[in-house]
């Protein structure tokens, strides 16, 4: 196995999908960008399993670039943090 041609093969592969990604956003991306721009309250992320790994660093990073975010696990919800919720706030 050539280590050097499996890291090119990977980038390359990487970049075609980000690069068909330009023809995939439209209107529903620029609605969930609206969205979190409005949001007053904070944004809720929640996740279990691998998605729950991401939703605890995208809640970690919006909330260090200024964006108020937490997560909350859903099995956590359904016995009792969904008291953390309020109206003002945006549920991802």
């Amino acid at each position: 196995m050539d280590i050097l041609n499996e890291i090119r093969n990977v980038i390359e592969i990487e970049a075609n999908e980000i690069h068909a990604l330009l023809n995939k956003v439209g209107d529903t991306a620029v609605k969930a960008v609206k969205l979190l721009y409005r949001c007053k309250g904070r944004v809720i992320v929640s996740g279990m399993g691998k998605a729950g790994l991401v939703g605890r660093k995208l809640a970690a990073t919006l909330s260090s670039t200024g964006t108020p975010a937490i997560f909350v696990h859903p099995a956590e919800a359904i016995h009792g943090d969904l008291g953390r919720y309020t109206k003002s706030d945006l549920a991802l």
